[in-house]
């Protein structure tokens, strides 16, 4: 191990800087680690793509003219047609849903995306205040996994939306905890790279679904949830061990020794032996910010320009959620295949993760997410056109380049909500802009039965609100290439100090 004299530390920054910079990587390991819920995260949340799908279903005479040109199964009788022989694998065939309002029948979907509304409103908090961000993701990780499990055993619809509410109650605080520690325990560095890191592993586990949807159609749908759900529960207990919590928390909160003894832990992993004093290190007193579990959330209420910005980056944030959520519950109201179709909306987001990976050094935050809202607005739009008169392919290509613009943009305005906020309450801010995705959510799975008789209340809907709500971009200020903050304070004298910039700009031009 090789032997490094760091110099008096002063700023959280240079601390973390200054321990990490050994001749090893092996410091990021724990972040990746981290990064990887992010792969179960997304199984969870796709998952009703497949268990809650509108089955395929044949006339068992094919002479039969009534029978032939019935859009559905709703009205004819029992004994003039059947199921598709893979169609026992959804709920919609176990629990005799075909004539089921489409209330009904997108509960579940809709249940799971409130729990999260709920879940995140009520768990972001505790990453900021008491329980911090390992104990949170590890919480969540293991309820989470718990509630998939006790699915299986579900007696009928009411009780299945129950535990699709707890389930997603349970992982509305992943995304946002995963994104804040994963990149709080490393340099600036590897910062955007960490983020992007996660996205991949969201990227691999949606397009995990589809294969072991596949494997699974000849078996219940309860199967599914089987496999996605125990591997999930291994995984919470594994980080419960192997995971430090953020020395930027510990710091904040005043609980000085921990934190010290953590940078300690990731210098070691990174080769440095840290022989320098601590005692110019900023420390903070447990004052600096209050313990209770409203704090964060009075503090981004309290502040105009926490508040300006948190307004409007949660607007752009639901325009992006309602097309990133919708469009793959969406794939069945295609005439393409389900597997395909959702295995290709998988594999359209690792293209969106190497073109974040080269915008996120480069191109401005605003710009970006006001580019990739609009083209992926408008191809849901084209989604709309019959498919008499667009190609079933065609249809697929654009479907997919939505999809992709949208996963783009839901990339960055992740990365852009941790370079909105301080330390303070930066946990609780990105769960803020997490849940205004999820609130889409919540209505898509409302729109895409409805647009299964007018494709205009799903794709044209996703397209009109994502163009719109984009627009809220103009109002937040660039990001790229700032360090990060740690009290609302530090915060709000930066800001103060670029509106007097802009202000002597505008003067200057006039």
């Amino acid at each position: 191990m090789s032997s490094t004299t760091t110099p008096l530390l002063s700023s959280i920054d240079d601390t973390i800087e200054s321990c990490i910079s050994g001749p090893r990587i092996t410091h990021i390991f724990p972040s990746l680690l981290v990064a990887f819920a992010w792969f179960f995260d997304a199984q969870q949340t796709f998952i009703s793509v497949f268990t809650d799908a509108e089955p395929a279903w044949q006339c068992l005479d094919p002479n039969d003219k009534i029978c032939s040109s019935s859009s559905s199964p709703c009205g004819l009788d029992k004994d003039t047609w059947t199921w598709d022989p893979t169609s026992h694998s959804t709920v919609v065939y176990e629990w005799n849903l075909e004539c089921a309002s489409p209330a009904l029948v997108s509960l579940p979907a809709s249940a799971f995306f409130v729990g999260c509304l709920i879940g995140g409103l009520l768990l972001s908090t505790l990453a900021d205040s008491s329980l911090g961000r390992k104990r949170l993701l590890v919480f969540s990780c293991l309820a989470m996994s718990t509630a998939g499990i006790s699915t299986i055993f579900s007696p009928n619809i009411w009780v299945y939306a129950v535990l699709r509410f707890i389930c997603g109650f349970a992982r509305a605080a992943i995304g946002s905890c995963v994104m804040v520690l994963s990149t709080e325990i490393v340099s600036k560095k590897w910062r955007d790279t960490i983020s992007i890191v996660g996205f991949v592993f969201c990227n691999i586990g949606f397009l995990s679904l589809p294969l072991i949807a596949y494997l699974c159609r000849m078996q219940s749908w309860r199967s599914l949830y089987l496999w996605i759900s125990v591997p999930s529960l291994c995984y919470a207990i594994l980080i419960s061990f192997a995971v430090q919590e953020s020395p930027r928390w510990l710091l904040v909160r005043g609980r000085n020794d921990e934190a010290v003894q953590t940078l300690k832990s990731i210098a070691a992993l990174s080769g440095n032996h840290i022989t320098s004093s601590f005692s110019k290190l900023h420390f903070f007193d447990e004052s600096t910010c209050d313990n209770d579990v409203l704090s964060a959330m009075r503090s981004l209420w309290e502040k105009k320009w926490a508040w300006r910005r948190l307004t409007a980056i949660m607007a752009v944030s639901f325009g992006i959620g309602l097309v990133y959520y919708g469009i793959p519950l969406n794939v069945g109201n295609l005439s393409s295949n389900l597997y395909l179709s959702a295995a290709l909306n998988a594999l359209a987001e690792f293209p969106s993760s190497l073109v974040t990976i080269f915008l996120v050094e480069k191109i401005n935050r605003r710009s970006s997410l006001l580019a990739f809202t609009t083209i992926s607005g408008i191809f849901s739009l084209f989604c709309i056109l019959d498919s008499a008169l667009v190609p079933e392919r065609v249809q697929l290509i654009v479907e997919v380049i939505s999809f992709f613009s949208a996963c783009t943009a839901f990339n960055i305005i992740l990365i852009y909500g941790l370079e909105l906020f301080p330390t303070c309450v930066r946990n609780s801010a990105l769960s803020l802009v997490r849940q205004a995705l999820v609130l889409g959510g919540v209505l898509a799975p409302m729109l895409v039965v409805e647009g299964r008789k007018k494709k205009f209340w799903s794709f044209g809907v996703f397209g009109l609100v994502a163009i719109f709500c984009g627009l809220f971009a103009i109002y937040l200020p660039e990001t790229r290439g700032r360090s990060m903050c740690d009290t609302m304070e530090e915060e709000e004298y930066r800001e103060i100090k670029e509106s007097a910039a802009r202000a002597d700009c505008f003067q200057n031009v006039a």
